[in-house]
């Protein structure tokens, strides 16, 4: 008998929008059971049905083979049922120990005032017993992304959740990291509780899983055992067509520099260094890959090479030709071009047609201006172009972007800056919340840009994404640059995530010689 099931789930929100399309799921006690879909296939919201978020229009959830209604999260609670969400809910001025017990602390003085050596206590005996290292008296702001992680599946563990939702949990881990929360997950079904986990990394889904559940256009497209499957199978069911999942990458000795980065530094308004000294070169027919935790300068170097912050100090060169302070519209003129790492803020204009925002960058300049006047028929012209030689699901370029996919949204930001005929180009998360079918298309975009000359550099928070697209690879701890290497195959994930982690660093003689 499984332990919990979703019975025939419709789900269709007030707007229209299906988003359950006569779903059902049964996961059994003691299991770990992957669910994965591209993005809009309907699984988180089937996981918040499961949590008492959204309820749904149809159907039924049975638990132990009883029907129940889950109408709130806290009623979910009250049922075992636990979910540890992909942005975490923690108060970062509070103690791990506090957020564990927030909301059911244990009192003194007649429930009057917080028993802190009581939740400290109750902290640690969690932490022992199901293998989740954390420092209880430790504010929360201060701790790696790591132990957040595990002080969100305490919060769960502490209510006496049976069951737990993980949505994405490793989208912001490094592979040690990750290691040490799958050795955390299968400690916790060996004490008997049940795990659903939300992902779209396939090779996780084969490393950690027992069954997987896909779900494609609302729908379950077919549940298997994991050891009785693939990647390649299990993308083909998301997708609904082959799905290569290797770049033909060639070998391309890389060509003469293009950016020069020189002790480049960033120190934010309240007086902290997030860039500290970043010194590098990128080179033409090479994809330099930036790998390292978020938070950990990426975003400040993007921004400050790109014109969206000025450098404290320190210079940068493309082409010979200073982009250090003089705005995003004179990087841009030196044939820079950037893909942002959040689209929405800084990529696209959602209420502008998919035209405009192919032309928002040269917009001023011929063919699109004609003697101060916009040429609206060269416009809608090279937009159409641009949606065909992309791939862009639209019927047409007069289409407002917002009301695009995620992924073909991305594939409008791309085709822009890619048509730029651009020396460099800088791709912050490039496929950030897009779907299989568009992290292969995006994928080959940059490795048939990179052969054909252009220099680009790549920052990603998933390692494997750097992996498998760079030349060389560039780790970033603290806002420094504390490793370079060449991309070879002996190099390892677990190698990159010590240095991501702050554990190693590279002698400055190395580094050197790999610049």
């Amino acid at each position: 008998m499984a332990l919990i099931e979703a019975v025939d789930i419709v789900k269709i929100y007030p707007n229209g929008v299906l988003a359950n399309d006569h779903v059902s799921l049964s996961v059994e006690a003691g299991e770990i059971h992957a669910l994965v879909g591209e993005n809009g296939a309907g699984k988180s919201t089937l996981m918040k049905i499961l949590y008492g978020l959204e309820h749904p229009t149809s159907g039924e959830i049975h638990l132990r083979g009883q029907p129940v209604t889950i109408a709130s999260p806290q009623a979910a609670i009250d049922m075992g049922i636990g979910m540890v969400h992909q942005n975490f809910m923690l108060v970062d001025a509070f103690t791990v120990a506090e957020n564990i017990v927030l909301g059911r602390e244990p009192t003194i003085h007649q429930g009057i005032t917080i028993n802190r050596q009581t939740a400290i206590r109750d902290t640690e005996m969690l932490s022992q017993q199901y293998g989740l290292y954390v420092e209880p008296n430790a504010r929360v702001d201060t701790v790696p992304v790591g132990m957040r992680q595990r002080v969100e599946i305490l919060k769960a563990l502490y209510r006496g959740a049976e069951i737990l939702i993980l949505d994405e949990p490793t989208a912001v881990l490094t592979p040690r990291e990750t290691d040490d929360l799958f050795k955390a997950v299968r400690n916790l079904v060996s004490e008997g509780k049940t795990v659903i986990f939300i992902t779209h990394k396939l090779r996780e889904v084969m490393a950690i899983s027992d069954r997987v559940t896909v779900m494609r256009d609302a729908r379950r497209v077919g549940t298997v055992n994991t050891s009785e499957t693939n990647e390649a199978e299990l993308a083909r069911m998301m997708v609904g067509r082959e799905v290569f999942m290797q770049v033909e990458k060639p070998p391309v000795r890389r060509g003469k520099p293009v950016l020069e980065a020189r002790n480049l530094t960033f120190i934010n308004e309240t007086g902290r260094t997030l860039l500290h000294d970043a010194t590098f070169t990128a080179y033409e027919s090479e994809i330099l890959g930036i790998a390292g935790v978020e938070g950990n300068g990426q975003t400040e170097l993007a921004e400050v090479l790109t014109g969206l912050r000025a450098a404290t100090s320190g210079e940068a060169y493309v082409d010979g030709v200073s982009v250090l302070g003089h705005g995003p519209r004179k990087v841009r003129e030196a044939r820079v071009a950037h893909i942002p790492e959040d689209r929405l803020t800084n990529g696209v204009a959602v209420m502008a047609t998919i035209g405009d925002n192919l032309i928002v960058d040269r917009y001023y300049r011929p063919p699109f201006t004609r003697m101060g006047l916009l040429d609206l028929a060269a416009i809608r012209d090279n937009g159409q172009a641009l949606v065909q030689q992309f791939d862009i699901l639209a019927p047409s370029a007069d289409l407002p972007v917002g009301s695009l996919s995620g992924g073909n949204m991305q594939k409008v930001v791309v085709a822009r800056e890619l048509s730029a005929d651009p020396r460099l180009l800088i791709a912050a998360q490039p496929t950030r919340g897009v779907d299989i079918g568009a992290i292969e298309y995006i994928h080959q975009q940059l490795v048939d840009q990179r052969t054909n000359g252009l220099a680009i550099l790549l920052i990603s928070a998933d390692l494997q994404e750097v992996m498998k697209l760079s030349d060389r690879i560039m780790v970033m701890y603290n806002g420094e640059i504390v490793a370079i290497f060449p991309n070879t195959p002996d190099l390892t994930e677990q190698q990159l995530g010590l240095y991501m982690l702050g554990a190693e660093r590279q002698p400055a003689e190395e580094m050197e010689r790999y610049q």
